[in-house]
């Protein structure tokens, strides 16, 4: 992968990452319960589980472009549709609502579960990531060394949104509740402007 597409990539991961979704959510509840450095064990489950999710993805992406070219286009049409819907489903979408509920004890393996299990069980993330990695993946090149640097790159980006969530969850929470719709148009907007780009990639 060429640096500059590199940084595009770098700068896509984060546009996906800032998007309240149910791993957010969850690590937003436990920094405000449990604290941000408790919190790093759901994080981290997290992580694991959207790398492992984004190098499936691009092994299998890279083997159908390996056996006909034309799925790229073919998918790069259909992924940007589908994150076009996002976005503007995101655009209309009510601020972002959090009870956290009555406190209570968990065990670092318990945590770390909940974001991993968050992270692998959600198909959406799956559509998603597929629409957004397609354009980024050359299946001329090295297609281990792609898989490898796309998952460890939005593993880092996704940390270090998360570990910033978790450590701000108690000035986060209400800032979603003031300007939440706010934040969910500007995130709907990345979607669209990056979906109606995609096909011409």
């Amino acid at each position: 992968m060429q640096f500059d597409i590199w940084l595009f990539y770098v700068l896509t991961c984060l546009g996906i990452a800032v998007v309240p979704g149910p791993n957010a959510l969850l690590v937003l509840t436990h920094g405000a319960l449990h604290g941000n450095r408790k919190t790093l064990f759901t994080i981290s489950g997290g992580v694991i589980g959207f790398a492992a999710v984004i190098a499936l993805c691009v092994l299998g992406l890279g083997a159908l472009l390996k056996a006909s070219i034309i799925w790229l286009t073919v998918l790069k049409i259909v992924g940007g549709l589908y994150l076009v819907w996002l976005g503007i489903k995101l655009w209309r979408a009510e601020p972002v609502t959090l009870s956290l509920g009555n406190p209570c004890v968990s065990s670092d393996g318990s945590l770390f579960r909940q974001g991993l299990l968050s992270a692998i069980s959600n198909p959406k993330a799956l559509l998603l990531f597929t629409a957004f990695i397609t354009p980024f993946i050359d299946p001329h090149q090295n297609l281990l060394w792609q898989t490898v640097v796309m998952a460890l790159t939005y593993a880092v980006v996704e940390f270090a949104v998360e570990f910033g969530v978790a450590s701000a969850a108690n000035r986060v929470r209400p800032w979603l509740a003031r300007t939440g719709r706010r934040f969910n148009q500007v995130c709907g907007g990345f979607f669209v402007a990056f979906g109606a780009l995609l096909p011409i990639r």
